[in-house]
């Protein structure tokens, strides 16, 4: 490792640092003028790949990390472990730290650091009363059990994936003529070749920066995978928080015309919502549980079922560092996060009325 590349690493460091302390700059210079190239020629490049490279590129390096540490394990065990190995080694590992350090923020990371998404749609991001998230929470009750009559006759054709990526994009092909901003082209949305990892470790999609792609872990109930997927498609197209994809996710997949996504969008989303209403409101929320559809009961349980099957002692660990990532790219409410969602779907009702949502 040559001193010029210590130096420009480091220089590339400071870079971002200061530039991610003004979103006005990040919004205009990064999210809208480099990364939507990056975005674009990664797709390009790995979209038509039936498989995630990006998952081959982690699994790569998961094997190297193995290789390593039974190197090292060898090495000490051969008592050769000295001074000046430690010292050679943990250059390696801070140079190889910068390195992913850099190439994830220009590849993508630096959109944390961009304005947020209401400011796409003029939306008054300001505190909401009980009363409103009470009209939210029925809103998307009446939504939800209303396509519940007809989502299930369609879910079927879902289980196969090549109709989930490609309706998925279409919803956001619908999404673009009303919200430009959610312009996704071309496509490049994948199954996780770790998906059943995936249910240990907690997780339903991800996006890769340094591929591009975006993966669904299609082993979960496949009633929640059209939002699951519209979501990483929101962190594909630009919106690094975990709020702003789920927004993005709603104002794309509300539209697509077909029930099963619609019934998507609104089991996720009513979810947060009476998670939040029961701090505030137990009696309400009490109320809404009582009166969802049959089939909208029978898809909680189920789902419920599936996490509580992969359970582990694991997960926390993982769910923790997962936590400490988010408070460290401005989403001071760690995995929190992903439920202030609904502070943007009532300032959007707010805005745009009830029947909007």
């Amino acid at each position: 490792m040559k001193t010029w590349s210590w130096v420009l690493l480091i220089l590339f460091v400071i870079l971002i640092k200061f530039s991610s302390l003004y979103p006005g700059f990040i919004e205009k210079y990064y999210s809208n003028g480099l990364y939507p190239i990056i975005s674009k020629i990664q797709r390009f490049l790995f979209g038509w790949i039936p498989f995630s490279i990006g998952d081959l590129i982690y699994g790569f390096f998961i094997i190297v990390l193995l290789v390593k540490t039974w190197q090292l394990i060898f090495i000490i065990f051969r008592r050769k472990f000295n001074r000046q190995y430690l010292l050679a080694g943990l250059k390696q590992i801070i140079f190889f730290f910068l390195f992913v350090y850099v190439f994830f923020y220009l590849f993508w990371g630096l959109n944390y650091s961009r304005r947020s998404i209401s400011s796409q749609l003029d939306l008054k991001m300001t505190a909401y009363s009980k009363a409103e998230l009470d009209t939210l929470a029925t809103v998307l009750e009446d939504r939800l059990n209303y396509y519940a009559d007809f989502a299930t006759q369609e879910r079927d054709s879902f289980y196969k994936k090549r109709n989930l990526f490609r309706e998925s994009s279409f919803a956001f092909k619908l999404a673009r003529e009303q919200y430009p901003f959610l312009n996704y082209q071309p496509r490049s949305i994948k199954p996780s070749l770790f998906s059943y990892a995936g249910n240990i470790l907690g997780f339903q999609g991800y996006y890769n920066p340094f591929s591009g792609e975006g993966q669904v872990n299609t082993t979960v109930p496949v009633f929640i995978q059209p939002f699951v997927t519209c979501h990483e498609i929101g962190h594909q197209v630009g919106f690094g928080k975990e709020n702003e994809a789920n927004f993005a996710g709603f104002l794309a997949c509300r539209l697509h015309p077909s029930p099963v996504f619609r019934y998507s969008v609104y089991f996720d989303l009513f979810n947060y919502a009476i998670t939040e209403l029961r701090r505030t409101d137990s009696v309400k929320a009490k109320q809404l549980l009582e009166n969802l559809h049959p089939q909208v009961k029978k898809d909680r349980e189920e789902l419920k079922r599936f996490f509580k099957k992969y359970e582990n002692p694991l997960e926390p660990i993982i769910m923790w560092g997962y936590d400490q990532y988010l408070v460290a790219n401005n989403q001071p409410a760690g995995k929190k996060t992903y439920s202030e969602v609904i502070g943007f779907l009532i300032a959007y009702q707010r805005k745009f009325g009830k029947d909007s949502l």
